[in-house]
């Protein structure tokens, strides 16, 4: 097997309704900071005591896209992994994430399009019970190669 093929996730072929994987990460206030530095998202809603006193949250929120992003952690690296190719992704944040939160993302195949070779996704982002983000995701799946007679 060559080192490229080692690398490849889930083909096509494996993949039925009803799959499902997960990812969880208890959010720091280390992976604020960076995210806010590597998307240039410094609201000062996630970034200062003070402001975020004053607001609806009344203390400091996590990016809602920060724990989006864990459902791309599960997508590139579980379900489907290596080799699928985001094509779509709804999202809709449920509740806020605070410093040293739990969040859980899970992704589940919820539809296979055989001829476009397109799979279909339900996205959630838990903290325990709850659900903070709510979405769908469509992805493009590699078919396994036929091997060599």
């Amino acid at each position: 097997m060559s080192d490229f093929a080692a690398m490849n996730g889930l083909y096509f072929e494996d993949l039925e309704v009803g799959m499902s994987a997960m990812f969880g990460k208890t959010v720091t206030e280390a992976d604020i900071m960076a995210f806010a530095g590597v998307s240039g998202d410094t609201n000062p809603v996630h970034l200062h005591d003070g402001f975020a006193r004053s607001t609806r949250f009344e203390r400091r929120v996590a990016h809602g896209m920060l724990s989006a992003s864990f459902i791309s952690a599960v997508i590139g690296t579980k379900l489907p992994g290596p080799g699928s190719i985001y094509v779509s992704q709804t999202l809709s944040f449920e509740a806020p994430v605070w410093i040293g939160d739990t969040v859980t993302a899970v992704v589940t195949v919820s539809h296979i399009n055989d001829e476009r070779r397109r799979v279909t996704l339900t996205t959630r982002c838990l903290r325990g019970d709850d659900v903070v983000v709510d979405g769908e995701a469509v992805v493009s799946v590699p078919r396994r190669t036929p091997r060599p007679k």
